[in-house]
């Protein structure tokens, strides 16, 4: 998660400074948070759990009504997974 966030933190500082603000923090140990701090770790014991949770996420802006298809939503990584593209030249696996 770490990595990931330094990830999103460097991308926003370049391509959209306007929304750093909204992950501000006032905390010790760090000036943003893109992550709850009681997150629920859960084992992806086999592929087929993994693309269901995989799935799960990809839905949520749908089912927000964010976006029509789960591709659509800009900072999923649905399209990866949908179609190889990387906006985000971040993503390093892709199952064809």
């Amino acid at each position: 998660m770490s990595f990931t966030a330094h990830k999103f933190k460097a991308d926003l500082e370049i391509n959209h400074i306007e929304v750093l603000p909204h992950f501000k923090v006032e905390a010790k140990d760090r000036a943003y948070q893109f992550w709850e701090r009681n997150s629920l770790g859960i084992d992806l014991v086999n592929e087929a759990m993994f693309i269901q949770k995989l799935n799960y996420i990809h839905q949520n802006p749908v089912v927000a009504r964010l976006c029509a298809m789960p591709e659509d939503y800009y900072y999923s990584s649905a399209k990866f997974y949908e179609k190889g593209i990387d906006d985000f030249k971040m993503l390093t696996h892709w199952r064809g």
